[in-house]
């Protein structure tokens, strides 16, 4: 058995949320006051996690990225780390962070099965990143980043691209790859912030961001992107790291998906555009077997859409959903 749609794109990785709640609260991703968290019964527990991503597992997903909220708000969150290190059906545990609270972790990250870690960071003027996230952590955050990249754990740095915000640190952002062996991302900034598109005055699109590179540097060198790749990938010679763009709101990156998510309530969702597809906590609660599970993963994976333009389109109503509740 193994989860393929009908369009045959095969399933191999899980994004899994363990929380809804952050202690950051960037303006691209929620209002200033935060969204109403929900209920702690509510939230799937470690051991429901563990079970799904067990159940993923024996149907070929061999990749789980972690997601939130920030995950490592979490009390035991290192824990269930371990527990899932366990599991030797994966061959990738990563983990998407704001780093504002695992310094004391990254030893015992590099101890576990743990492969890479995705950094959100955007922008490296603190007075700036106070602006955009509300929180004065900036120097905590870039602190994470060169223990990071000191680390063997790989180090990608997430940066969402906001007209009017940080722009102009575009090419800092990159030249952080001259010596460091990061990989920056760039990602279109998307309507997830927990009330809908926010007023953007130009679009700084997957077009815009890398004409406004090639202005920049004589040559920019096109990687060759691995299977299924949710960015384009480059490098500029002699750089020690790379730079990515993620086209995350245009979506010339959907024809060869292979990923899905489950939100830290239970939500199944084929697609980040979905409204989703069904709750798995409350099977499970249920009593639902092991294999009823599988069955009902196999079948909704088949009805997964085409794209995301179509995902949304489905849904029907628009998004105010907040990144955090998603799974970022």
């Amino acid at each position: 058995m193994e989860l393929r749609d009908k369009f045959g794109r095969k399933i191999t990785y899980l994004r899994l949320a363990i929380t809804d709640r952050c202690n950051l609260r960037c303006q691209y991703c929620m209002p200033t006051q935060g969204i109403d968290i929900v209920d702690r019964k509510e939230l799937l527990s470690y051991k429901e996690m563990y079970r799904i991503t067990r159940v993923f597992s024996e149907l070929g997903v061999n990749k789980v990225r972690l997601t939130g909220g920030e995950p490592f708000v979490r009390k035991d969150f290192v824990n269930f780390l371990e527990s899932l290190s366990f599991n030797d059906k994966l061959d990738e545990i990563n983990i998407t962070t704001n780093g504002a609270l695992i310094s004391n972790h990254i030893n015992k990250l590099e101890e576990l099965k743990i492969n890479a870690i995705n950094l959100s960071i955007d922008s490296l003027q603190r007075e700036k990143f106070a602006k955009i996230t509300r929180r004065d952590v900036f120097v905590d955050v870039y602190n994470t980043l060169e223990k990071l990249e000191r680390s063997n754990l790989k180090l990608k740095l997430n940066v969402v691209v906001q007209s009017g915000f940080n722009t102009d640190e575009i090419i800092d952002f990159i030249e952080l790859s001259k010596n460091k062996d990061v990989a920056v991302r760039f990602i279109e900034e998307m309507p997830f912030n927990g009330k809908g598109q926010r007023d953007i005055k130009e679009e700084w699109n997957f077009e815009k961001i890398i004409s406004h590179v090639k202005e920049h540097y004589l040559e920019v060198e096109t990687l060759k992107d691995a299977e299924s790749s949710t960015s384009r990938n480059f490098k500029i010679p002699n750089y020690k790291g790379t730079f990515g763009i993620i086209p995350a709101f245009t979506r010339t990156i959907c024809n060869d998906c292979n990923r899905i998510r489950i939100t830290a309530t239970g939500m199944f969702k084929n697609c980040l555009f979905d409204g989703g597809v069904f709750n798995v906590r409350d099977f499970m609660r249920d009593g639902a077997s092991d294999d009823e599970l599988k069955q009902l993963f196999i079948s909704t994976v088949h009805k997964k859409p085409k794209n995301g333009f179509i995902a949304e389109a489905a849904r029907g109503n628009s998004v105010s959903e907040s990144m955090s509740t998603i799974g970022g």
